[in-house]
């Protein structure tokens, strides 16, 4: 009986020290499964596939509750994360997200709550424009700062416990012209930014790619026009306009070697200077040109606004790589030499078709699991499971739902429908598993990791200076 009493006492003793634990750190969450998703992509090669837990099992997944915190902007793009960092003071789990105007906002995950707001100076000047951003932001590897992009062509590293301004430095000499839409990515220490144009194309503008030191300083710069210059050029400076790095992905991050792999969108291409509508490697600082690969048809291509950069390379191993399009045609490439002697076109291994005929202009997702390799294409005509055997990529399987960059996460393929709502698949068969509510959008993709969703929706092309974040928990 005394030992019955003594158990008892201890459980009870144990239960409010939990609860004495949460009171003290309320922004904190229970689930501890997943942890940080400090970048677009989750890893440096982009590959869209995060935590193997997540806190979110199969049979719970519809279960979930949906917050829409409201922002002060459309953010098309993806969140960021991170566990337990100290904002104002206090301890907090905590989503980044950076709107189509070029505001950061930190949301405390658990309450939902805005923490803070980073605005960019000249914000008023062009908001409510079509000089926008799709970027998301990058924490820093000591989890004390995030960077982000504005439409005025700068990027910031701000404070995770305030979001104030430790640095900015611009990376182009035409922000009206050349937009900052892509992700930020980190290689060997360096800050990775890209550049495209707006919609509409209207010229000047080339794609760049920067590589910044992390006290704000331009390291490198290539320039896919006028390659032959190191340096950020005045696009009017160059003969050639356009070739964009633009792909939801922006640059990524070749395993072991830090090379960076862009793909560009149409513009002239000769193999020395000009590097339109080519799939690139670049080295790991954006110092030099190491490879490339264009398809034959590039002219074609270039003439009919058919870019093959609307996506990039996908690394589904040490020495494979796929590239697609917005041709709707994706390509096997080799690695690391992708198609051959540097400046020829063609080389592809193999060609295969992507869902549909509406192209990709969203992120392939890949997932190793079990010794088996996955791809996993999204666009206006369905979703796609591809597998990779053989040295080759076969169709697994087919869905109907439209798509946007498809996320893989605790075991589950998460995909936004920009229709609206989000659906839940098994990766290896296709089956739904479950669908959640959220309105419509464009580019948006989830996050999913510590028990929790986060999910942006509308579209920046619909200039709208408030939007929503979805929280499902």
């Amino acid at each position: 009986m005394r030992l019955r009493l003594l158990l008892a006492i201890g459980a009870v003793l144990a239960l409010t020290a939990c609860g004495s634990s949460q009171q003290q750190s309320p922004s904190v969450s229970a689930s501890r499964f997943g942890g940080d998703w400090t970048r677009f992509g989750y890893d440096a090669a982009r590959s869209n596939s995060g935590p193997a837990r997540t806190g979110i099992a199969a049979g719970k997944v519809g279960e979930l509750h949906r917050q829409q915190v409201r922002l002060p902007g459309t953010a098309d793009s993806s969140p960021i994360y991170l566990r337990g960092v100290r904002v104002r003071g206090r301890a907090h789990d905590v989503f980044f997200v950076t709107t189509s105007y070029g505001i950061t906002v930190a949301v405390d995950a658990r309450s939902g709550a805005i923490l803070w707001r980073f605005k960019p100076r000249g914000y008023a000047s062009w908001a409510g424009s079509d000089r926008i951003t799709n970027s998301s932001p990058i924490a820093d590897p000591t989890r004390r700062y995030v960077y982000a992009e504005a439409p005025n062509g700068r990027v910031y590293k701000l404070t995770v416990a305030s979001g104030a301004v430790v640095w900015s430095v611009s990376i182009t000499k035409l922000p009206s012209r050349e937009k900052l839409g892509t992700p930020l990515n980190f290689s060997r220490g360096l800050l990775i930014a890209t550049t495209g144009g707006y919609i509409g194309d209207a010229p000047p503008y080339q794609g760049h790619v920067a590589a910044i030191s992390r006290r704000g300083r331009i390291v490198h710069v290539w320039n896919s026009l006028c390659s032959d210059r190191h340096t950020l050029i005045a696009p009017s400076s160059c003969p050639q306009s356009d070739s964009a790095i633009w792909a939801r992905s922006g640059a990524v991050v070749v395993p072991g070697s830090g090379n960076l792999l862009v793909a560009t969108g149409n513009a002239r291409f000769d193999g020395r200077r000009y590097w339109g509508d080519s799939a690139l490697m670049l080295s790991a600082n954006a110092a030099r040109l190491l490879h490339n690969w264009t398809p034959r048809n590039q002219a074609q291509l270039d003439g009919g606004d058919v870019d093959l950069g609307s996506t990039a390379p996908a690394i589904l191993g040490a020495s494979l790589a796929a590239q697609s399009g917005k041709d709707g045609i994706i390509r096997l490439l080799r690695l690391p030499e992708l198609g051959g002697t540097l400046g020829q076109t063609g080389g592809e291994l193999e060609t295969v078709p992507a869902p549909g005929t509406s192209g990709v202009f969203s992120t392939m997702a890949v997932w190793r699991a079990g010794g088996t390799v996955r791809m996993f294409v999204g666009n206006d005509s369905g979703v796609w499971g591809y597998v990779l055997s053989g040295g080759r990529l076969q169709v697994a399987w087919r869905r109907g739902e439209a798509g946007t960059s498809p996320v893989v996460a605790g075991g589950l393929l998460y995909v936004y429908d920009p229709n609206g709502g989000l659906n839940v698949f098994r990766p290896a068969t296709g089956a739904l598993v479950a669908q959640l509510p959220a309105g419509g959008g464009h580019w948006e993709s989830p996050i999913v990791t510590d028990g929790r969703i986060a999910l942006p929706e509308g579209d920046a092309n619909a200039h709208s200076k408030s939007g929503v974040l979805n929280i499902y928990r």
